[in-house]
């Protein structure tokens, strides 16, 4: 590949995650028009088709899968050094995007804060998501001069231990959703013990529900779900108020619990979530990441341990 211009390989790679020109264009901050013809330079450099159109849009010709790949592998190889360099002049620096869904932020960003408070020179950046499980993020990580980490699915360095879920129940001891069951109390339940309860959920398919689902598989009895909601300050208000049982993270409700609802691991079911950050190859070689990585997994270990 003589002349082959390797600065023109991130927008191919953009291509290959993102889908269409537009998505690129929005992603580096260039219009669709200078993304397109940075792709047909590199194409003609490469003597090969690299996209072809389909419909208004375009996509990967086999080869431009395959340059796309590399992409990857050298834009990894450049923040290496590039990044070795930095940390050699200056130690970790830089500014870090994190978008962290609202449950996972209310048990980890605290002790994260505290500890990049010994790290003057790391801004953070941070945004809230909320997707549902094998989604993806709404903020994928951007191609900027600043490094990203996206949570909570897939292909990932792992940063929370898995939790448990736990059943909470109302304390009101007369509610027209509840069953003749006397639950409250209890440190442990089982499937037969909430059966034809009354269930605040979350939307289908999130984690949470997919546990509810397995105990009703467990069962035969479908779960009768009165309201749902991606909220958990909600669910636990109206489980509180007496019209429902929920399950919930035990480490984000129990600080909430006191006085208001009882919670009670739940048996019967193996249940459990693993938070993981989505960090692409070249940006978690940066020693900003790498630190905001390190905080989280040590921040994840004090609140679960």
């Amino acid at each position: 590949m003589v002349g082959f211009d390797i600065a023109l390989l991130p927008v191919l790679r953009e291509l290959a995650e993102r889908g269409s020109v537009t998505a690129v264009a929005a992603a580096t901050h260039r219009t669709p028009s200078a993304v397109s013809q940075q792709l047909r330079t590199l194409q003609r450099q490469a003597g090969v088709p690299l996209v072809e159109r389909v419909g208004r849009g375009v996509r990967l010709t086999e080869h431009g899968r395959v340059l796309a790949g590399m992409a990857t592998g050298v834009a990894t190889a450049l923040a290496t050094v590039e990044s070795a360099w930095a940390e050699h002049l200056a130690g970790a620096t830089g500014t870090v995007d994190l978008a962290v869904f609202p449950s996972a932020a209310e048990l980890l960003l605290p002790g994260l804060l505290t500890r990049m408070r010994e790290h003057p020179g790391i801004a953070l950046e941070l945004s809230d998501v909320d997707v549902s499980e094998g989604g993806s993020s709404p903020r994928s990580p951007p191609t900027t001069t600043s490094s990203s980490v996206t949570g909570p699915t897939g292909r990932a360095v792992p940063t929370v231990p898995r939790w448990r879920p736990s059943r909470c129940s109302g304390n009101r001891s007369t509610s027209p959703c509840r069953s003749t069951t006397p639950l409250a109390g209890r440190e442990r339940v089982g499937i037969e013990d909430v059966l034809g309860e009354t269930w605040i959920g979350v939307p289908e398919d999130y984690p949470i529900d997919r546990v509810l689902t397995a105990m009703a598989a467990a069962s035969d009895a479908p779960p009768s779900v009165a309201f749902r909601t991606i909220h958990l300050p909600v669910i636990e208000n109206l489980v509180a108020a007496g019209h429902g049982i929920a399950l919930v993270p035990r480490y984000t409700s129990r600080t909430r619990a006191p006085g208001r609802f009882h919670l009670a691991t739940l048996a019967d079911v193996r249940a459990g979530r693993r938070i993981e950050a989505l960090v692409r190859p070249d940006r978690v070689v940066r020693p900003a990441v790498r630190v905001v990585l390190e905080a989280l997994v040590a921040g994840a270990t004090d609140v679960t341990t």
